[in-house]
């Protein structure tokens, strides 16, 4: 029968040897942590290899992606669908074991990790949509929600600015299912970080709220066994346990040195390794015995078996419910959505309204969040400013988790990782809010929801030089710019509140990926449309005034600068000129579009043509051309009242006019 210890030096060595192939990758913590490994996922944790998307799996995240190949190889020995060619393909190119763990590559990976920090803010996530939704779904006798959220971090996971935001707002939640392991090994890639990481660990997670659970033996699976058992015994607060390992454990002459945390260990101190441990296996060959002993697939099927008796008990006793949990695990919006939304969008045309659409995107949340219990909204501390809450808002909170709004605190980066995780979790449409300038707090989390594909709603307020006398501090430039460019990004900036629920409609229906909705402060007038406008406007960019014949000039424009756009169309108009107007709240959207569309907006013969935008100026040569012009901002922004920065940085109608008779 295999040891424990011939279990976890499996993982060892099909890690360095993956990395050793490659010639490229970080052996030393799948080497280090191996021994927690073996026991987290042979005794408690709750899968299933052959279903890995199974409901009420436990989440298990490496927040410490660089050690890539524990993962893989966990999920080869446990049973998943990850072979050992897989494994020999580690970092090569189209291969299901990239350098870091990517969402979509392999099954078994709940999320994409490699920038230090966002695995355990993901995983706070995850907890917080699995409390929620035990909150909202499960009744006495019913516990069909009931999983935990396991997270191995490591120094730099705790070094990074976001996992103080997340595990500080974990603790004030109780998210009691949430098991975070330290891999307290000392050692970066620099060397050994007491000279650059002293924090008293226990102590910081102490003052969060958090169980505790320090000093543990990361080599003892006795000790490992106890402390998992001890946190998940406390489900009233979220649990760290401070395992003490070696790095590189089992090399005998690199372990517990930074040369063994990012670079292959080399052939000889492979050979030396496997004369250590013990191992006499060539490269990539695991003995039966130990492939037997670690596979779970006929314990996850009868898991997974259990809990389906558990949904058919559940379905005979709450019908609705349970239909209601299948719908919303499956991402499927609710009967009659395109219907009632649509009509809403009608309504909202009949009825003019010059409201900043700031205050249309909350209009919309009130209109559409009653057909929408999957909403879990929030905002970084500015909701009387984004105005994210609506009537049917109700705070998530450590006694009572059934609501639908999580009141993050000044934590933008950690608000927009979490509502990753609550993504990646299902159950939950998350949206979450900040001025558009603080996404630069958040860059990195919302890149990570583009790359993953999530459907997460990032909600920008505050858009442009137009908010005012807070100054260039607050004032965004470059932003709208940058996010029109992320790939997997789709970025609105509507000009009204019709445009502004359209936005909002189109967020909540895409599945492949994030939105950014970014809204003014100030007041906007509101456009007049035909139908055929309405439905265009959803393509991202439509004719909204245009003229007989062929055009002699077409100015685009874009939220708030859409209304002096129009006005400057109609002095132009007056003064003999053939003008079209286009609004194009969303490029990504309008590039998606069939050429001939996109023809029949902007004919190729037009060629003068002016955008203005309050926003950098560089982004929009590519619809007006060189011989074009562009009215943007090639600088930052001034602190004094709306109006006098549009008049000083020439958002006005005269200076339209000016620009465009220039090119005529």
């Amino acid at each position: 029968m295999s040891s424990r210890k011939d279990l976890a030096n499996a993982i060892r060595v099909l890690s360095m040897d993956a990395v050793q192939k490659a010639n490229s990758g970080h052996p030393g913590a799948p080497m280090g942590m191996a021994d927690i490994a073996e026991v987290l996922w042979r005794d408690f944790l709750k899968h299933n290899p052959s279903n890995p998307d199974w409901a009420d799996r436990d989440r298990f995240i490496l927040s410490n992606g660089h050690g890539s190949m524990l993962l893989y190889s966990l999920l080869h020995l446990s049973g998943y669908d990850l072979s050992i060619d897989d494994l020999k393909n580690f970092r090569q190119l189209h291969s299901r074991t990239p350098g870091h763990p990517e969402f979509g590559y392999a099954p078994g990976v709940e999320t994409t990790t490699g920038p230090l920090g966002q695995g355990i803010t993901n995983a706070v996530g995850m907890a917080i949509a699995e409390k929620a939704l035990a909150a909202q779904f499960n009744r006495p006798g019913h516990d069909i929600v009931d999983h935990f959220t396991y997270v191995f971090m490591g120094d730099g996971c705790l070094m990074e600015g976001i996992s103080h935001e997340a595990c500080s707002l974990a603790g004030t939640l109780g998210l009691g299912k949430l098991v975070a392991f330290w891999d307290d090994n000392g050692i970066s890639i620099d060397g050994e970080v007491e000279g650059w990481f002293s924090d008293d660990t226990p102590k910081r997670f102490e003052s969060y709220g958090w169980h505790v659970i320090a000093d543990v033996d990361g080599h003892d699976a006795a000790a490992i066994s106890a402390a998992i058992a001890e946190a998940k015994a406390n489900t009233n607060q979220p649990t760290l346990i401070c395992t003490k390992t070696i790095i590189g454990y089992g090399s005998p002459n690199k372990s517990g040195s930074h040369d063994c945390h990012g670079a292959p260990l080399g052939d000889a101190e492979i050979q030396a390794s496997r004369e250590f441990l013990g191992w006499d296996k060539p490269a990539f060959e695991i003995p039966t015995d130990i492939q037997q002993a670690w596979d779970c697939n006929d314990k996850g099927q009868q898991a997974e078996s259990a809990w389906n008796a558990k949904m058919d008990a559940y379905k005979t006793a709450h019908p609705e419910l349970a239909a209601e949990f299948a719908r919303r695990q499956a991402g499927e919006l609710p009967a009659e959505w395109a219907e009632k939304t649509d009509a809403i969008i009608q309504e909202l045309q009949a009825s003019p309204a010059n409201i900043a659409s700031r205050k249309a995107s909350q209009n919309a949340i009130e209109a559409f969040g009653p057909m929408l219990p999957e909403f879990m909204g929030g905002s970084a501390d500015l909701a009387g400013s984004n105005l994210t809450l609506w009537s049917g808002s109700k705070g998530l909170e450590a006694k009572d988790a059934s609501g639908n709004y999580v009141f993050y605190g000044v934590r933008e980066f950690g608000m927009s990782a979490i509502m990753n995780g609550i993504a990646l979790h299902k159950g939950f449409v998350p949206y979450g809010a900040t001025f558009l300038m603080f996404m630069e707090y958040a860059r990195n989390a919302v890149r990570m929801a583009a790359l993953m594909k999530q459907r997460s709603i990032f909600v920008y307020t505050h858009d442009s030089i137009g908010l005012g006398e807070d100054g260039p501090t607050h004032q965004p430039v470059e932003q709208i710019a940058s996010l029109r460019q992320t790939p997997n990004m789709s970025t609105w900036r509507p000009c009204d509140q019709v445009e502004s629920a359209i936005a909002w409609k189109a967020a909540i229906e895409r599945k492949d990926g994030p939105t950014s909705l970014i809204f003014s402060r100030q007041n906007l007038t509101q456009q007049p449309r035909d139908a055929a406008q309405l439905a265009n406007a959803a393509k991202g960019g439509y004719v909204l005034v245009d003229c007989q014949g062929t055009p002699d000039v077409i100015l685009i424009a874009t939220g708030s600068e859409v209304g002096i756009t129009v006005e400057a169309a109609t002095e132009l108009t007056a003064q003999g000129r053939k003008v079209r107007v286009v609004s194009m709240p969303n490029t990504n959207v309008f590039d998606q579009q069939s050429a001939d569309y996109q023809e029949s907006v902007l004919p190729a013969s037009v060629t003068k043509r002016v955008a203005i935008e309050a926003g950098i100026a560089d982004f929009w040569y590519k619809y007006v051309g060189f011989g074009g012009k562009i009215i943007g901002m090639t600088t930052f922004g001034e602190s004094a009242p709306a109006g006098e920065l549009f008049k000083m940085f020439g958002f006005t109608s005269d200076n339209i006019v000016a620009t465009a008779n220039s090119l005529l």
